[in-house]
């Protein structure tokens, strides 16, 4: 069941279109992931789900609500956490809680909250004084006080070391696993494979792709690189062997290293075609194709370019 239907929304700043008919869904209990390199419109498109501004054209709805008309409802039932988030640095934790507790009717306890984020000892601690991990913590928390069936989270690890990031994406699987739904709004491709079931990739205003992070990699059409040392050749030219093998495109080699370049499934085909003529090869790797080769082939430019 989608609780979230997003349909043909647009958005516009004077002459510039920011949005530009926008559509995808969001499926109660999954972490739908939204995709891009900033400036590409992600996060216009939360604030409008969100009913933070309001949108020129299109339809938006949140389990069943329109976010304009239908506000005030929606609010009791979403959790947001917005990309630039800050607090007074004097403002001590519980404080913060207890404040946006008091926002809702019915918010959760937020005093679990502190053990299940593990805040229980920064209790009192000024936000100030947390480290940016524990500040993250602090936010998931506060978008969860309302008791929320579905949270927005933007950019949540972004300015974070390789550790609390690691450690706030198991934090973002225990919302879902509360039965929380999660849209996840990144421009990091590890952290989009690692978390969503879904993906929406976006690229100057618009949705380019919906699909699993696998589904995005599998169906790219780009050529990548299998690798390998000959160890024995029993008179077998490795470089001559996979000139008829469905995929390859071509074959290099320098001394007793092999690179071998292609699409699809040729791997599989090369391997078969080295034991059978009895070669044999170490190191063998095979280049992995990413969500930015996914891009590369979505939208002709690198994900990492100039927007």
């Amino acid at each position: 069941m989608a609780v979230i239907e997003v349909t043909d929304l647009t958005k516009r700043y004077a002459d510039l279109t920011v949005l530009n008919g926008v559509s995808f869904s969001v499926e109660d209990g999954e972490i739908f992931g939204i995709l891009g390199p900033n400036g590409t419109g992600k996060t216009t498109t939360v604030e409008c789900v969100e009913g933070l501004r309001r949108p020129d054209a299109g339809s938006i709805r949140v389990l069943g609500l329109d976010p304009v008309k239908d506000g005030r409802a929606l609010r009791e039932q979403i959790g947001v956490q917005l990309q630039h988030t800050q607090l007074p640095e004097n403002l001590k934790v519980w404080e913060a809680l207890d404040l946006y507790a008091s926002f809702y009717a019915k918010p959760r306890d937020w005093r679990e909250l502190l053990e299940q984020w593990g805040l229980a000892d920064k209790r009192n601690a000024r936000f100030g004084k947390l480290s940016g991990g524990q500040k993250q913590r602090l936010f998931i928390a506060l978008a969860l006080v309302g008791n929320p069936r579905v949270a927005f989270l933007d950019e949540l690890t972004t300015g974070l070391d390789p550790q609390a990031r690691r450690t706030t994406w198991e934090l973002i699987k225990q919302v879902r696993a509360s039965g929380v739904t999660v849209v996840l709004v990144s421009h990091f491709m590890d952290e989009v494979e690692e978390l969503c079931d879904r993906v929406a990739v976006f690229d100057r205003g618009s949705v380019v792709a919906i699909d699993t992070p696998a589904g995005l990699i599998e169906g790219i059409d780009a050529e990548h690189q299998m690798r390998f040392t000959v160890m024995t050749e029993n008179g077998a030219d490795p470089a001559g062997l996979f000139d008829d093998v469905p995929g390859v495109s071509g074959v290099s080699r320098t001394g007793n290293r092999v690179v071998v370049t292609g699409r699809g499934d040729f791997a599989t085909a090369v391997t078969a075609r080295l034991a059978r003529h009895h070669v044999l090869v170490s190191d063998l790797r095979i280049d992995k194709r990413t969500l930015d080769d996914a891009f590369l082939a979505l939208t002709g430019r690198s994900f990492t370019s100039d927007n």
